[in-house]
């Protein structure tokens, strides 16, 4: 199978509605736009979340790092390419270019992706269930940006806290992914965005999340500027990590 074959291109508009305030596409609209595109790439592939299902299994978004120059702006056509770097037993590594209206990468973006039994809600062998056929798609395009690394928050003060809401829940019943990126973000005052442009995210998925739990977020600033960020449940007397986040901003 060739290159080009493997690599899926999806294109796109920065519509009114999903731009922030600077009339820039947000972040959480990208990383909907990310996961869509993997969505397509697999169920054209034959391994889409409709045809896991039947056997009860789905996929699970364990990482994400989205690294960026700029950023769609409103009215601007754009498209998102994506390709699977590696497959290894519980894990696959899927990266993505973001590409602008005149043909510019402006942007890319790692992830790394569980296949976990909807019984169990363990990460299913992806070796064991299907072979090497996951392999035939691995393609060889350089992904220029590091892999998302490790985040570690010292803080035990809570900056903020949050008791999760419909508009929060996804059809798995649990928080969306993405809404925990809306929630990071929301943790830095507007004149953050006035003054600066996010360069890179980071944001490692760690247990589920569910309607009506106290999120409680706590942010360490570190020493080269950026943030990490972790979000925990309350859970009575004690508190669970949900994810961990970096934000490095220019």
């Amino acid at each position: 199978m060739s290159k080009d074959n493997k690599i899926g291109v999806y294109n796109f508009v920065a519509e009114p509605f999903h731009v922030d305030f600077t009339g820039k596409l947000t972040m959480g609209v990208l990383g909907n736009h990310l996961l869509n595109c993997a969505g397509f790439h697999a169920a054209d592939r034959g391994f889409g979340i409709a045809e896991l299902n039947e056997n009860h299994y789905t996929w699970v978004l364990s990482r994400l790092a989205i690294e960026l120059n700029d950023m769609p702006r409103r009215y601007e056509p754009f498209s998102i390419e994506t390709w699977v770097e590696s497959v290894y037993r519980l894990f696959t590594d899927r990266d993505f270019a973001l590409v602008n209206k005149d043909g510019e990468t402006i942007g890319y973006a790692r992830s790394v992706w569980a296949m976990m039994s909807m019984e169990t809600r363990k990460p299913a062998d992806l070796i064991a269930l299907h072979g090497d056929a996951l392999g035939d798609y691995v393609c060889d395009r350089e992904c220029p940006i590091e892999k998302p690394g490790r985040i570690k928050v010292a803080q035990d003060e809570p900056v903020a806290d949050y008791v999760t809401k419909y508009s929060d829940i996804d059809i798995n019943g649990h928080v969306n992914s993405i809404k925990y990126i809306e929630h990071v973000l929301n943790l830095f005052p507007m004149e953050t965005f006035e003054a600066k442009n996010i360069r890179r995210f980071e944001i490692a998925y760690v247990a589920e999340s569910y309607y009506g739990d106290t999120l409680l977020f706590f942010k360490e600033e570190k020493e080269d500027g950026s943030f990490d960020i972790e979000i925990r449940k309350q859970n009575g007397d004690t508190q669970e990590v949900i994810c961990r986040s970096k934000v490095v901003l220019i």
